[in-house]
């Protein structure tokens, strides 16, 4: 789950990691009010979305007095922010954060983010604040610091220092570093983060050590534990369809293909969605109804994929384990019946009571395409929308 630059800072405040000064706004009637609350200028108007890139899109704007503050927020709440991480269709700004000017003399960047080969959490740092950390690492890879952390030690100060010495800090900032990075490592453990990333973290004309950014996901998993994080879920922000989805624990992302995907277990989407693309097709989505699945369940998965005007046709590829063939067929049958499906439908399945999940397909009176083979029905499928 991802949250709003804001929300992240107000994790960042609940672990002692400084930020600077903000006053969330929905309305730019409420701009000048807030940059006067703040008390310094110049302020920043920054557009809350969930994408980085903002300040390109022309969704951040420097503002030197309170009604410049109102006139930058009149632009920005209301457009349609595109960034290279919203794609062409872009986000609409419903809110912005006035936040307090810094006087920067440094940028830096500073993120922690799970790695999966070590099972660790990696933070990564780099003196090349306020450009993307993918640019750095192609063109100047030697200036990416990386630690690991053991999970049963933690960050220690002498982690913590050794970083802020490969980051050049020194003096006063220096010694504010140890205490952030260590405060930084306990947010990401105790509110179970996937990924945390400061881009800028700067060094001000004053000697202070302050976040700027804050780009943060949860790990979906650990919502049960954090019923405060829970509420910063913005809906706003996601898909329709993947909201929908999740209301009958469907595990669904949409993408910007043709062929709606239904599967059973994520290793294999993952492998339909490739043998998809092999095929001379594209994917409009990853489908996972998971093992428990039952008639309601991919009803429901049906109608998801059908909400899609994209959809051009449907390919359920199931491997019948815990969810058997016959249970699939049945569930498919009623589903194509209750939603007058018009789309070619195409089933690859395979496992526990396989024949008699052919056999009630075979019976129906919809005209299904059964795949012989996953390779076979990928080919099917496509064939069927040309």
């Amino acid at each position: 789950m991802k949250i709003h630059e804001y929300q992240g800072k107000e994790l960042f405040r609940k672990y002692k990691v400084p930020v600077p000064r903000g006053i969330l706004i929905h309305d730019k009637s409420e701009a000048a009010a807030a940059a006067r609350e703040i008390g310094t200028t110049p302020v920043v108007v920054k557009a809350q979305i969930h994408a980085g890139g903002r300040g390109k899109g022309g969704g951040v704007k420097l503002a030197k007095s309170p009604e410049e503050a109102e006139q930058h927020a009149g632009k920005i709440i209301g457009m349609t922010l595109v960034t290279h991480q919203t794609g062409p269709e872009g986000r609409l700004v419903k809110k912005v954060l006035i936040e307090e000017g810094m006087d920067i003399v440094r940028e830096l960047y500073l993120s922690l983010i799970l790695d999966r080969e070590t099972s660790q959490v990696m933070i990564m740092a780099s003196e090349a604040g306020g450009m993307e950390i993918e640019e750095v690492a192609e063109a100047t890879p030697e200036k990416i610091i990386i630690e690991r952390i053991d999970p049963v030690i933690g960050v220690k100060p002498y982690l913590a220092r050794k970083i802020a010495f490969a980051l050049n800090l020194e003096g006063e900032v220096f010694k504010q570093a140890i205490p952030f990075i260590i405060n930084l490592y306990q947010c990401f453990v105790k509110e179970d983060l996937s990924m945390l990333e400061i881009n800028p973290l700067v060094v001000t004309g004053d000697n202070r050590l302050l976040a700027l950014d804050a780009k943060i996901d949860i790990d979906d998993n650990a919502l049960g534990r954090h019923p405060d994080l829970q509420e910063m879920r913005d809906l706003d922000e996601e898909d329709p369809n993947e909201i929908e989805a999740s209301k009958y624990r469907l595990n669904y992302i949409q993408l910007d293909g043709n062929i709606g995907c239904m599967v059973n277990g994520a290793g294999l989407a993952m492998a339909t969605m490739d043998i998809v693309k092999h095929s001379g097709g594209e994917p409009a989505n990853f489908l996972d109804v998971g093992g428990g699945a039952n008639e309601e369940m991919i009803e429901n998965a049906f109608r998801i994929l059908l909400s899609d005007n994209k959809v051009k046709a449907i390919f359920i590829n199931i491997f019948g384990g815990i969810l058997r063939c016959d249970i699939l067929a049945a569930g498919v049958v009623a589903a194509a019946r209750k939603l007058s499906v018009k789309v070619p439908v195409v089933i690859r399945m395979e496992g526990t009571n396989m024949e008699e999940g052919h056999r009630i397909l075979n019976e129906s009176d919809i005209n299904f395409i059964v795949g012989n083979g996953m390779k076979d029905a990928a080919k099917k499928v496509v064939q069927a929308i040309k």
